[in-house]
């Protein structure tokens, strides 16, 4: 069965750590928009941009937190488990709106007159945003816990992260070389990595709204261990999908021996208890079904319609 204490705690577990993330990025996303402005540097702007959009990020997962918490009704019987879907997908397509306007701002830069880049407050700048975002990293990868949503956000900090690592590359050539070129390249290639970890996210999210079989559960082996319980004849109508982040849900129909239905009732608990321990498949509906029997009449075909939520 499903562990609800478990859940709650890793909820609540990670609604402090994307709240205190939150505050954290929303300090370094002033001081970013001040500084750049400052310095004339557009890869530190771009930064800020891309921190201004994970501040929105970041307030989305959190709302999708305590949305997710809400008991099923009787018209979502599944609850509000998909809104952290639809928070991860939201945030990944922010992500690529904001990668096709840094990758405009850096052609304007590049066919433009260029400003003088003051690297020294790009610099202290960018290096304070570094540290902000190894905390904020240290912090979401503690709590991702396989969860979509979450790893969301951590996606927007270490894009964060990698963005203040190139402005301070950036800041350093230009110190050195006095070539500001440098400052809408490094922004261009900011924006390409940040785009990979967007994809990704975005192609994950609709895998799951799409009810898609989960990448780590092969569908083969799970059909041949179905099989291989005893009692258990030929399996079909099998199908396997996520609900949200670490919620996968498995309906199937078994053909078993003729058989009482108290020995039904073994099956149904042996095919749950390999699910569970093989795939971490907790919730399922099984419906079970047998060849005609020689007591019942002819054409008639027993049918054991017994749904079994684990």
């Amino acid at each position: 069965m499903s562990h609800p204490h478990e859940a709650e705690h890793v909820a609540n577990v990670s609604a402090r750590t994307m709240g205190l993330a939150l505050a954290i990025t929303a300090v370094i996303l002033a001081v970013e928009v001040v500084g750049g402005l400052i310095s004339h540097s557009l890869a530190l702007l771009s930064d800020a941009g891309h921190m201004l959009v994970d501040v929105l990020a970041l307030a989305i997962s959190l709302w999708a937190i305590f949305v997710a918490r809400r008991p099923s009704t009787a018209t979502r019987t599944y609850g509000f488990h998909r809104a952290e879907i639809m928070a991860a997908l939201a945030n990944g397509t922010i992500l690529v709106i904001v990668v096709l306007l840094i990758f405009y701002e850096a052609y304007q830069r590049l066919t433009a007159e260029r400003l003088e880049v003051r690297t020294p407050i790009m610099l202290v700048v960018a290096a304070i945003g570094l540290v902000a975002n190894v905390v904020e990293i240290y912090l979401l990868r503690r709590a991702t816990h396989g969860t979509l949503n979450v790893k969301a956000a951590f996606w927007h900090i270490l894009g964060d992260t990698i963005s203040s690592i190139g402005v301070i590359v950036g800041g350093l050539i230009i110190m050195f070389t006095n070539q500001t070129i440098v400052d809408p390249i490094i922004a261009a290639v900011i924006g390409v990595i940040i785009l990979w970890g967007a994809v990704r996210l975005v192609r994950d999210s609709v895998e799951v709204l799409m009810e898609s079989v989960p990448k780590s559960i092969p569908i083969k082996i799970v059909v041949e261990a179905l099989k291989n319980v005893p009692g258990v004849e030929d399996v079909h109508d099998l199908h396997v999908w996520t609900i949200t982040s670490g919620i996968v849900a498995l309906s199937a129909h078994l053909m078993i021996r003729d058989q009482m239905i108290s020995r039904s009732a073994e099956v149904v608990a042996a095919v749950n208890r390999d699910l569970a321990e093989r795939f971490d498949i907790r919730h399922t509906t099984l419906q079970l079904e047998c060849n005609k029997c020689e007591s019942c009449p002819s054409g008639v075909v027993c049918n054991i319609s017994r749904p079994e939520r684990w």
